[in-house]
């Protein structure tokens, strides 16, 4: 019996001192640095996590922020609507090019006809929708329920473009192809957001709102830092996470394929002015010959969201306050900091 614990102990002391030597063969305090000189811009209450071949390799809170903090996370909610759209794909219940009017019939008109299920994820429907604007995003119209809102796009609002030909962001083309899954899996996006996507990813603290209202599949998530690094950790490791298959490694070549080109960008907020979008999410960074390298999904709020494929990390910074240029220029700063610190391992 004391051999026995002989040797537990010997065993826990080593996987006490590898796992020190792990995290300090990282040294971070440029970053900290960074984000200190940041905190004007960022405020006070951020968490920063980077989680790179298996572990948290950097974790920052900050403020009133922990892991556990329950925040709105405005346009980050798209890239989780991307992927569940993308378990139906996976299923074979679904294709990237089927018609919106397939499913649903107040499509079948008015110039909607033809719009595809990529075009509602790259935000390309041609549907007519406003500039974000705060203001009238706290006073739009309320819905009762996702088709009710989705048939006001398709009988209500003109077609400023022709479909696939120009890049409008806003929240139609998210919250149509959540329309569809609905139509098609027989459940509504709140349920089906918890099967696939919430419970698989133990995100246990995330939510898209009530079942007394329209959910809102663009922008209606509320989050916490932990939950989220969980989907950024599945998407680093092609769709899988803790051993379960979220999502298939060609839906994750589809989430970075780019859609656009900036010449058809007729509109994106000041902070992805530059960034080309695939499915669901920005482009930040592209390879020398273009092949996307770092995927982003930024929220109003002030949540910055990353992958880079390339160099094998997920980057999360999780905030409560309005995303601005200044702002989202200052992330972009803190992540070149993190790739010295990676690349100099």
């Amino acid at each position: 019996m004391k051999s026995k614990n002989l040797v537990l102990l010997c065993h826990l002391i080593f996987l006490l001192f590898f796992g020190q030597s792990l995290l300090a063969q990282y040294n971070f305090s440029t970053v900290d640095e960074a984000l200190k000189k940041s905190q004007r811009t960022l405020g006070k209450n951020i968490v920063v996590l980077v989680y790179k071949d298996g572990k948290i390799i950097y974790k920052k809170e900050s403020g009133n922020f922990t892991l556990q903090t329950q925040e709105p996370i405005a346009s980050c909610s798209k890239w989780l609507t991307a992927a569940l759209v993308l378990t139906f794909i996976d299923e074979g219940k679904l294709s990237l090019d089927d018609k919106v009017s397939t499913y649903i019939p107040s499509f079948k008109s008015s110039g909607k006809e033809n719009i595809t299920i990529k075009q509602c994820l790259s935000q390309m429907t041609g549907i007519h929708q406003e500039p974000i604007n705060l203001m009238k995003l706290l006073t739009q119209k309320k819905y009762k329920t996702l088709e009710e809102e989705v048939n006001d796009f398709a009988n209500k609002r003109p077609n400023d473009f022709a479909s696939g030909a120009t890049f409008f962001y806003g929240n139609v083309g998210l919250n149509t192809a959540a329309r569809v899954i609905e139509v098609i899996g027989n459940k509504d996006f709140l349920q089906l957001m918890k099967e696939r996507i919430l419970e698989p990813l133990e995100m246990n603290n995330t939510h898209f709102g009530k079942k007394n209202m329209a959910p809102n599949p663009s922008g209606g998530a509320v989050s916490t830092a932990n939950d989220y690094m969980n989907f950024l950790i599945m998407l680093v490791n092609k769709g899988t996470f803790k051993g379960k298959k979220i999502l298939s490694e060609k839906a994750i070549t589809a989430i970075k394929t780019p859609q656009t080109t900036l010449n058809k960008i007729k509109y994106a907020p000041k902070v992805a002015e530059g960034f080309n979008y695939a499915l669901g999410c920005w482009i930040e960074e592209t390879d020398s010959k273009g092949n996307p390298t770092v995927l982003t999904c930024p929220g109003l709020f002030g949540t910055w969201p990353l992958v880079d494929f390339k160099k094998g990390y997920a980057c999360l910074f999780f905030v409560k306050s309005l995303l601005n240029e200044q702002k989202g220029s200052t992330y972009v700063a803190v992540k070149k900091n993190i790739d010295s610190v990676i690349e100099t391992q």
